[in-house]
């Protein structure tokens, strides 16, 4: 596998979490330091809720709650008639 800075990156952004970027990967943050990651593919936090920030550590999904795909439809609601 070619490892190169010129070698193109796969970047996957999802609607309600993280950016998953295929590694490794070297990430500069906003007061300068850098910090990396070997790994074949790390999720980068957009939410700022991580505790392990710039990676993410899926604090996304308690602070947003339930997603609309989680909700029950109206067949798991409704009542039945006898």
């Amino acid at each position: 596998m070619n490892d190169s800075p010129e070698r193109r990156r796969r970047i996957t952004a999802q609607r309600t979490g993280p950016l998953l970027v295929e590694g490794p990967v070297e990430v500069t943050l906003d007061d300068g330091t850098n910090v990396s990651s070997d790994r074949f593919c790390v999720a980068l936090c957009t939410c700022r809720r991580s505790r392990t920030y710039p990676w993410c550590d899926t604090s996304h999904r308690k602070a947003a709650g339930p997603s609309q795909t989680d909700t029950p439809g109206p067949e798991a609601t409704s009542e039945r008639n006898p």
